[in-house]
């Protein structure tokens, strides 16, 4: 009989002995990479990091789903923002740092310090935040010519490596050298242990469970690490209730309330407490009975870690009902249970990280004060507490008595905990615990890691601003003003077919030929439709050779949004179109950088009252390889001069009118809703929308006294979403025009109605911006109502009413408000409507919209659209 061949199985000696190796490889490899980045400058390696930076905006939804599809945890979209905060927030944070060499000279006191690499870097990962922790660590490892190895938790582990490959590459293909950015291929608890007692690692980064840490602390290396997060929130009678339940539902919602500085536990004074519960249940929370309350306290609660169980961190409020055996409504945001004491015999007074909190009734400051130190000593010293007064003097106790190392005011715990978004605290996603939670650092990770700091963070809204054009002429013939327009003498005139023909740039040139002294002029009239880069690098080719030292603009908003690129990479040829539409939350702290000045002037002139493009600092332009459209926006696309002379527009065709005025109005109503609308740009939208109720009928009838209202009225509309941005409107209007050659008019007319009614109900997902403290979207659309004179019982009615005169309108003009209606097969849509959904999500309008919609909100909103559904 032939022989069975046994299998051959391996000793644990001899499986141990692999992954020792494994692991020591790695670390060699590491030190090597070390060694060549040894005498990098600092330019070298703040290109790297950029490189960092640019690849995780670059793939966050990416990187977003696939941790959510990986570890069954959290929100994408929120995933999204943690990975753009990752690399915009931190890179910004850390872009004028200096890290390479003497950083501090004191001449008088003859004192120099020098930056030197603590050497190789041993990263350990949380499932919670798993691929922004990546980014992070993976930064600052690399600002200060460290390398970095991870262990990834194995739950997180393909999406884990996914992002480690991608910021690999970017390091790679900037200058760093190979295996700068490594990481354990097979996870397990012994490699990640081989990896952090290896001889060759000088130090950890520790982000995890207590197991791991601790583990990095006993390690005998140099480790910087978090302690758990039990923190509590108190409301104060003074505070501003329904900002303060705002912030606390956005926080809790927040990616499952997954951010270990998210509130676990709020407490409220007895003089306030009903009003702040009826508050939560317009929120759509819920509040456990008595029987579910144990219900909770059984399933909710891991009996031998005794904080919240492995499978109901993370999840929906939904799903944890139906984990925990409670059935709560489909709608429910945060699941709440009414508490009176805090310790083992209390089970939900413990970490929960997911959206659910205890409540705890306050008789005065004095008990609130003892119930937030009691939360603390239960598993939270040194994370972090939030309280929400008008009081300062008892801000100031509070911050005293508190064993937390970060002492949140009026603000949103989770958000403000990681630092920058509502406050000025180091932007960080390892947030230390000091000596209170057996940490070596108290603050969001720095320099500073053998002191325990106590920091108060005040909220504070971000500082807003004003900017248009230096200059804008109006009235008939404004444009004799480049007759006499100072300090130039090389005009680049910038056209399309269409305007030529119309003999419009002749008359410019005309008026530039009655210039005293040296003039000259070319016409550049290739501008397409939806102006392409191949067309953006003819124009800056004819300017290489011509030269001008201003640029004119005259046509529609492809002519000048054309005119602005091409100044732009005229004169920065070496930045990419690429670089030039990174999306970014912050304009001020976005990855890629755009000039601060422009030596050559650009004049812009509008043939159509409709784009705003003359005041605005936003470019569309379409990839001539991809054919997707990209939106530019930088305050140094601004143009130098506008000039809006209604003699450019008196012939208009009737449907340009509408179409160009229906784009007009979405401007003004989107960014008077905006997130960052201000007093200073609400004016202008107002008065805009106003001017178009008035006049958009009877100029698309011909009135030329109404056509100069409407021309004024479209570069208002500009002047305020150049300053406050828009909405989702803009941008469903901007993926499902150009995927289906819809005029940009009546893709803002057709989604204008369906996004009204969805953003001024009571959002399922927040807002986040400080300046937005509370939602308002529906007031603001009952205000526009209001101000072109209709008149209602509730705001709610007002809301239909504005919906209602808008469709009315729009069918006065000849436009109809159904996708369907411009010969767009069904089909077709419905096979492309998911990828417009995430296409239309990462639109830079979105940002600013009112209501934070998800993806799948998103695609239900295009159906609408498409259907024209309660259009009558």
């Amino acid at each position: 009989m032939p022989k069975v061949q046994q299998k051959e199985t391996v000793s644990e000696e001899t499986k141990n002995e692999q992954i020792y190796n494994m692991v020591d490889d790695l670390v060699k490899k590491s030190h090597v990479a070390l060694d060549k980045m040894a005498n990098f400058t600092q330019e070298q390696v703040d290109r790297i990091c950029e490189a960092l930076a640019t690849a995780g905006e670059q793939h966050a939804y990416e990187l977003a789903k696939m941790a959510v599809d990986e570890t069954g945890r959290g929100i994408v979209e929120d995933k999204i923002t943690k990975n753009l905060y990752a690399s915009e927030n931190i890179w910004n944070s850390l872009r004028h740092e200096k890290t390479v060499g003497v950083i501090e000279e004191d001449k008088e006191q003859g004192l120099k310090k020098l930056a030197e690499p603590v050497g190789v870097i041993a990263g350990v990962t949380p499932v919670t935040n798993p691929t922004s922790t990546v980014i992070f660590k993976s930064m600052i490892a690399l600002k200060t010519r460290n390398t970095i190895i991870f262990g990834f938790h194995p739950q997180a582990q393909q999406s884990c490596v996914r992002t480690a490959e991608i910021l690999e590459a970017a390091a790679e293909a900037a200058g760093a050298p190979k295996n700068v950015i490594q990481w354990i291929p097979e996870p397990s608890m012994q490699a990640t242990s081989d990896l952090m007692t290896n001889p060759g690692i000088q130090m950890i980064l520790a982000t995890g469970g207590p197991g791991m840490v601790k583990a990095a602390y006993s390690s005998g290396k140099p480790a910087l690490g978090v302690g758990p997060g039990n923190g509590p929130s108190y409301i104060e009678k003074s505070a501003n209730v329904e900002r303060a339940v705002y912030d606390i539902v956005l926080s809790k919602t927040f990616d499952n309330g997954m951010v270990c500085a998210s509130e676990n536990s709020v407490v409220v004074d007895d003089a306030i407490y009903d009003q702040v519960k009826e508050e939560f249940k317009k929120w759509n929370c819920y509040f456990l009975n008595k029987e579910e309350i144990k219900k909770f306290e059984e399933k909710f609660i891991d009996p031998r870690r005794l904080t919240v169980a492995g499978p109901v961190a993370g999840r929906s409020a939904v799903k944890i009902g139906e984990l925990c055996g409670v059935q709560v409504p489909a709608n429910t945001k945060v699941i709440i249970a009414e508490y009176k004491g805090v310790g083992k015999a209390y089970p939900l007074s413990a970490e929960k990280l997911s959206p659910v909190f205890t409540l705890y009734r306050a008789k005065d400051a004095k008990d609130a004060f003892k119930i937030c130190h009691d939360l603390l000593n239960y598993g939270g010293r040194g994370h972090t507490a939030g309280i929400h007064t008008e009081n300062q003097k008892l801000i100031d106790q509070f911050a005293d008595e508190m064993s937390a190392c970060r002492i949140l005011v009026n603000t949103p715990a989770a958000l403000g905990g990681i630092g920058d978004l509502y406050n000025n605290m180091t932007p960080s996603l390892t947030l230390g615990t000091g000596s209170y939670g057996a940490n070596s650092m108290s603050h969001n990770i720095s320099a500073h890691d053998l002191l325990n700091i106590k920091t108060v963070a005040m909220r504070r809204d971000n500082m807003q601003w004003v900017k248009v054009p230096s200059k804008t002429y109006f009235e008939h013939n404004a444009a004799n003003y480049l007759k006499h327009m100072p300090n130039v003498s090389r005009f680049f005139i910038v056209t399309d077919e269409g305007v030529a023909e119309k003999g419009f740039a002749d008359e410019i040139a005309d008026i530039i030929s009655k210039r005293r002294g040296k003039k000259e002029y070319e016409i550049f009239k290739a501008v397409s439709h939806d102006p392409t880069t191949d067309v953006i690098q003819d124009g800056v080719h004819r300017m290489n050779i011509f030269k001008p030292d201003v640029v004119v603009a005259i046509g529609g908003g492809s002519v000048m949004d054309a005119a602005k690129a091409m100044r732009l990479f005229y004169e920065n040829p070496e930045m990419t179109f690429a670089e030039s539409y990174q999306k970014f939350l912050d304009i001020r702290k976005r990855t890629v950088r755009f000039p601060k000045t422009n030596d050559l002037q650009l004049v812009c002139i509008p043939t159509t009252s409709g784009t705003g493009s003359e005041v605005s600092p936003v470019a569309i332009i379409k990839d001539a390889k991809t054919g997707i459209k990209h939106t530019l926006c930088d305050y140094s696309l601004n143009p130098d001069v506008s000039i809006v002379d209604d003699q450019f527009v008196a012939e208009l065709p009737a449907k340009l009118v509408a179409w160009s005025g229906f784009e007009a109005l979405g401007h003004a109503i989107e960014s008077y809703v905006s997130t960052m609308a201000t007093d200073f740009t609400r004016g202008w939208s107002l008065e805009a929308a106003q001017l178009i109720f008035d006049n958009l009928e009877a100029s698309y009838k011909g009135d030329q006294e109404a056509r100069k209202r409407m021309h004024n009225a479209s570069t208002l509309a500009g002047m305020a979403y150049a300053n406050a941005f828009l909405g989702l409107e803009h941008s469903i209007a901007h993926t499902v025009g150009s995927t289906f050659d819809l005029p940009s008019g009546v893709s803002d007319a057709v989604a204008l109605p369906q996004v009204i009614r969805f953003n001024a109900k009571r959002p399922e997902k927040l807002a986040m911006w400080p300046h937005y403290s509370v939602y308002r979207a529906d007031k603001d659309y009952a205000n526009i109502a209001r101000s072109i004179g209709l008149s209602g019982n509730s705001d709610a009615e007002l809301v239909e009413k504005l919906v209602q005169k808008i469709i009315d309108l729009a069918h006065a003009v000849g436009i109809q408000l159904a996708y369907k209606d411009y010969g767009i097969d069904k089909t077709s849509f419905n096979k492309a409507v998911a990828n417009l959904a995430v296409e239309a999500y990462g639109d830079q309008n979105t940002v600013t919209n009112p209501v934070a919609p998800l993806i799948n909100q998103i695609g239900l909103l295009m159906q609408d659209c498409y259907s024209g559904k309660g259009i009558n």
